[in-house]
């Protein structure tokens, strides 16, 4: 199926708990997998406005994740610290490897990515940098504190 990302609605905000909420204002997705019907992994085209994060620093248990940077210059964040990434270039993610990352866009320009990741069932996000667990129960996601205390909206 051709997708004409122009035609595919933008996704802002996040289903994260409030509190976390402003960490990805700024963040605009479109779902092109989604809108091709693809089933099996999901592809977003990204936009990242000046001051804006990809997400929260996290890694997944059983789902791998790619990045494919179109433009913009762009910093990953992992447990290493950081590092920019220009367009033309990519990060891989492996599930089950702990070391958190996130995309911050610290320019004065937009950002503008490929998110590629698998829909591998039973996946979990942990956030080492907050009291944060994320558990997929379906299509949809489950946050948790640690201590395995539900967030209430």
């Amino acid at each position: 199926m051709i997708v004409n990302p122009e035609n595919v609605p933008d996704i802002t905000g996040s289903k994260y708990p409030q509190q976390f909420q402003s960490a990805v204002a700024g963040r605009v997705k479109k779902r092109l997998g989604d809108t091709a019907g693809l089933q099996n992994f999901g592809v977003n085209l990204v936009r990242l406005a000046p001051g804006s994060c990809s997400a929260l620093r996290h890694w997944h248990s059983r789902q791998d994740e790619l990045i494919y940077v179109l433009e913009g210059d762009v910093s990953l964040v992992t447990n290493a610290g950081e590092q920019v990434l220009k367009p033309g270039m990519a990060a891989g993610f492996p599930a089950g490897d702990v070391d958190g990352h996130h995309l911050v866009n610290r320019s004065n320009s937009d950002v503008v990515y490929l998110e590629i990741g698998d829909r591998t069932p039973g996946d979990s996000a942990n956030y080492p940098d907050d009291d944060l667990i994320a558990k997929a129960e379906g299509n949809s996601w489950i946050f948790t504190r640690k201590n395995g205390e539900v967030y209430e909206d």
